[in-house]
């Protein structure tokens, strides 16, 4: 799959994310404490981390879906909790892990909803809209299906769905929740080389990953969570380690490099 220039990000669209001392949680549990993070722009983030870390939440926080106890989300220097949903929707994408849809809606018309940010009284569905639902589509090889209602499908077509509405929503930042989480390895591949491409078109995108050799693999900055907290980040040839890996998942492994990427991939694992 390759993208268009209909997704390429302007110049002027770039946005800043970062968290400051960000808590978050609920009454009974706290979660993540004092979290300080800055998403680097126009590359690919991938936060890794063992079941339970709070991987998801963080998102959820960086995206506004769950307020901070403490501390604060930034999207370009201002409060996101301040700022109107429409703006927000213009320039952050979501997609969440549990992301469902109503019965009888195709697949055409959950990507539609990505333009909704951009409609208004002023301004409703033209032509420039049909043509990027359409180029979501090709991105995402559901041109064939469009017309199938999303419960017909199978949970890879479903995902590669959401993932084309949140592209079709055209924002300068992109966050995803496992975003191949109900993929075999084939469209797993596609989905991790359209998000390259993605970034490539001048985009931020921050992915929550299960599979630490695919977040080698396909991420620029790597953040590495464990209980709330992290624990490294950096470019993930430089903060992969054996080491790492043992304080992340409780297992031993070997690591090895991929012969067409230079990447770490993790072999040989063991429980220690």
């Amino acid at each position: 799959m390759t993208t268009s220039n209909l997704f390429a990000t302007r110049p002027e669209a770039e946005v800043t994310l970062q968290a400051e001392r960000l808590s978050l949680g609920y009454p009974q549990a706290a979660i993540i404490e004092a979290l300080s993070l800055r998403i680097p722009p126009g590359q690919v983030t991938a936060i890794v981390g063992p079941n339970g870390c709070g991987k998801s939440t963080l998102l959820a926080g960086l995206s506004r879906l769950h307020k901070p106890t403490a501390g604060a989300v930034l999207l370009n220097g201002k409060a996101i909790g301040s700022l109107p949903s429409k703006q927000v929707a213009r320039q952050l994408a979501l997609l969440p892990q549990d992301a469902s849809a109503p019965d009888g809606l195709t697949v055409s018309e959950l990507i539609r909803f990505g333009r909704q940010p951009h409609q208004s009284l002023l301004r409703q569905w033209s032509t420039e809209d049909q043509a990027i639902v359409e180029e979501a589509l090709r991105v995402a090889d559901l041109q064939a299906l469009a017309e199938r209602p999303l419960e017909s499908m199978s949970g890879g077509q479903r995902q590669r769905a959401w993932i084309a509405m949140a592209v079709a929503q055209q924002t300068p930042l992109l966050l995803l929740d496992e975003p191949t989480s109900a993929l075999d390895l084939g469209h797993q591949i596609e989905v991790f080389e359209l998000i390259r491409d993605l970034a490539a078109a001048g985009k931020t995108v921050v992915m929550v990953v299960h599979d630490l050799s695919s977040a080698c693999r396909y991420a620029d900055h790597l953040v590495a969570m464990k209980a709330g907290r992290i624990v490294v980040e950096g470019a993930p040839a430089d903060v992969v380690t054996p080491e790492l890996v043992e304080q992340l998942y409780e297992v031993r492994c070997t690591l090895m490099r991929d012969p067409l990427s230079g990447t770490p991939i993790i072999a040989g694992i063991s429980r220690r």
